[in-house]
């Protein structure tokens, strides 16, 4: 416990932290006060004084005055700015990744991944602060010239998940700074320690280029202060939201009705078919990383995964042999696999969908219970289930937050793409095969529906240079990496005439 002691020193943690913060400065706020609890242990780490919806309304005005200022500095400056975040979020790698860890309860090798999914993206919008390209296009009239560009687009609003405390932000806000915009964020009330400590370690950069305030705020709260009254501010041009697909519906629908923009990155029901021609070992390990990495609460976890049936005795068995020997407990222990979920309420969804799973006749082939052991009494902590089902049962058509793997069988490639695709989310997808033709099929327009689709590595663990984000109930937004840039600004088609006649478009001819 001192060890975390010292962790929450370092990160500028304190007893009771102000909900408040324009990226310089932390305010005080008058919101009632939440705990936030460690999954890892049910400890109580820190309190939060909530910012309300008047504090929420101050941080906008402020953050409207800094895009004014904040737009007029050159991109590649910009980018300066990003690289020393992405050079002080490197000195405060460990300490995050380890709250990260001990506040949301993912294993503290994943929480260090988080910290550097961050420091990744820096590097990543470093770049392309000098790469806000338009294009030239040849005009039908003589002596014009036309051309598009991009230009900043405002305030950026920020909602991130739980599962991913710290990362998500950094997708957004990192991409969003280099393309001149502002950020207002609004992380999950679960998280929040996590989510100051990013603003304590953003503050001393901001302050040692004298930033103005308001570009990188933080406002931390619970719905009980600020419900949707975010997603219908016209004052923000944009939403980044990730959540469920329940709630996502919501906001797209809110933020639509004023003719905003959305990015929304929803939920996943994400399958790995594995073929008789597969590497099976390397299926096997990408398979349960994904299945119960995040105690399976990311929404690239592994859901399903579809066995040609010449070989689907031969692999459940392995499976199952995997799963008898993962190492449940706390996720400061490196020697863990598994840690809890992220609260008591997550522990009874787990179970109520176990119990849906028999009630349609699957079949549970192993786990499904409450983990026992003395060390880990917080009630988060389940052993992770495997289950034999159909793929049209009700329960399997839907996302369960949690390590619910769905065992499936298949004959053909047709079928198992067309048991692949019968869902109605479409996040990410992977197939395990060393044949050409199964593979190009898979990646095909007649493959997957996924808006992601891998060969021979699983479903979980996107790279930050890829656009991340998927189709149907996942969404459509591209939050990141490839050209995902251009939905954070706002894009200008220019026409010049450097002749001395006017020419009209389509030979229209109008004399006065």
């Amino acid at each position: 416990m001192q060890e975390m002691k010292d962790v929450l020193k370092t990160l500028g943690i304190k007893d009771v932290n102000p909900g408040l913060c324009t990226g310089t400065k932390w305010i005080d706020t008058t919101g009632d006060k939440l705990t936030s609890y460690s999954p890892a242990d049910g400890t109580a780490i820190a309190e939060i004084q909530q910012a309300t919806l008047e504090d929420y309304r101050k941080v906008i005005d402020t953050a409207k005055g800094a895009f004014k200022v904040w737009k007029k500095v050159p991109a590649p400056k910009r980018g300066e700015i990003v690289r020393q975040i992405g050079l002080e979020l490197r000195k405060y790698k460990e300490p995050l990744g380890r709250l990260v860890s001990y506040e949301m309860g993912k294993i503290y090798q994943e929480g260090l991944g988080e910290v550097q999914e961050m420091i990744d993206i820096c590097d990543f919008a470093v770049g392309q602060s000098r790469q806000l390209y338009g294009f030239t296009m040849h005009s039908e009239r003589a002596e014009h010239r036309m051309y598009d560009q991009y230009h900043s687009l405002g305030i950026v609003g920020v909602v991130s998940a739980f599962n991913f405390p710290v990362a998500v932000w950094a997708w957004n806000a990192m991409i969003a700074l280099a393309a001149g915009d502002v950020v207002v964020w609004k992380p999950s009330s679960k998280v929040l320690l996590c989510a100051i400590a990013v603003h304590n370690i953003v503050a001393d950069v901001l302050k040692r280029n004298d930033i103005p305030e308001g570009v990188l705020s933080l406002v931390a709260t619970s719905s009980k202060y600020l419900g949707d009254d975010m997603f219908s501010d016209k004052n923000i041009p944009l939403i980044s939201f990730t959540g469920s697909t329940r709630v996502g519906k919501k906001v797209g629908r809110l933020v639509g009705e004023r003719l905003g923009r959305s990015i929304l990155e929803l939920g996943g029901n994400n399958a790995v078919i594995v073929t008789p021609t597969s590497n099976q070992d390397m299926a096997l390990r990408a398979i349960v990383f994904g299945a119960v990495g995040t105690t399976g609460q990311r929404c690239t976890s592994t859901r399903r995964i579809l066995l040609h049936d010449s070989i689907y005795e031969e692999f459940k068995n392995k499976l199952l042999n995997v799963y008898k020997g993962l190492k449940i407990g706390n996720p400061l222990d490196e020697k863990n696999h598994v840690g809890p979920l992220i609260d008591k309420g997550a522990s009874d969804t787990y179970f109520k969908a176990i119990e849906k799973v028999k009630a349609e006749g699957g079949k549970i082939l192993f786990g499904g219970e409450v983990y026992k052991d003395a060390s880990c009494a917080s009630g988060c902590y389940v052993v992770p289930c495997v289950a034999e089902v159909e793929n049209h049962y009700e329960i399997v058509q839907e996302e369960t937050f949690a390590p619910l793997l769905y065992v499936i069988k298949y004959s053909t490639l047709d079928e198992a793409i067309e048991l692949h695709n019968a869902v109605p989310q479409g996040l990410s997808s992977a197939m395990f095969s060393t044949n050409l033709l199964e593979t190009e099929r898979f990646l095909s327009n007649e493959g997957s529906d996924c808006g992601i689709a891998n060969i021979n590595i699983g479903t979980s663990g996107a790279e930050i240079g890829g656009a991340f984000g998927g189709e149907k109930d996942t969404g459509g937004g591209r939050e990141s990496g490839s050209d995902a840039w251009k939905a954070y600004m706002r894009r200008q088609t220019n026409t010049i005439n450097y002749g001395s006649e006017l020419p009209l478009a389509q030979g229209i001819e109008f004399n006065v």
